[in-house]
């Protein structure tokens, strides 16, 4: 037992120096997670230069997305009713030494263009609630993402937090180029 907590001490420390070491973070998206008990609750807010409209398109890209969040090996979309869709997203989301592979089968309920719900239906975690809501404010949209999950294993407190607000941060940063990117390529064929 002494050697398991010498082995989990000695990589805590090797995350923490290298995540310390790291490049540094697009600190103008604010990440929040708190780890209650079994419980991640995670707070996204950014803003980006774009209606919500060019943003709802690539937050609902579901088919696409694995061209421009790359932690994603998989992302489809399974079924379609209405405004609610049934996507299944596979990928491994890595940093630093540590790596987690992740699978899901998620209920997306769409509220177009303001709201976006997340159920999860089946994967590797036991519980995946989630909201992101998008506001107009003058000639850019704040986006506002929650997510409260349950992980099907421990995640260390002070590793996981660094690593889920690393991941989180990445994958939005990515998310809000590829819109700038989208509406860029609007403009220029106008």
């Amino acid at each position: 037992m002494r050697n398991a907590s010498f082995l989990l001490f000695m990589w805590s420390m090797l995350f923490t120096m290298t995540a310390l070491a790291g490049p540094m973070e697009v600190k103008d998206i604010d990440v929040q997670v708190k780890m209650i008990e079994e419980n991640v609750i995670v707070d996204v807010i950014f803003t980006v230069p774009a209606t919500q409209q060019e943003v709802w398109v690539v937050l609902t890209d579901f088919d696409h997305m694995v061209n421009f969040v790359s932690n994603l090996e998989e992302s489809k979309v399974v079924s379609v009713s209405g405004e609610t869709l049934t996507i299944f997203q596979r990928g491994v989301a890595t940093y630093g030494p540590v790596s987690y592979p992740f699978e899901s089968t998620r209920e997306i309920r769409l509220m177009p263009f303001h709201k976006i719900r997340t159920h999860l239906i089946s994967g590797n975690m036991r519980k995946m609630e989630g909201t992101t809501q998008l506001i107009t404010e003058g000639e850019q949209t704040r986006v506002i993402h929650h997510t409260d999950t349950i992980p099907e294993i421990w995640i260390p407190l002070a590793v996981g937090k660094l690593f889920i607000e690393h991941e989180m941060r990445e994958q939005f940063h990515e998310i809000r180029n590829e819109i700038i990117k989208r509406k860029g390529k609007a403009k220029s064929r106008k």
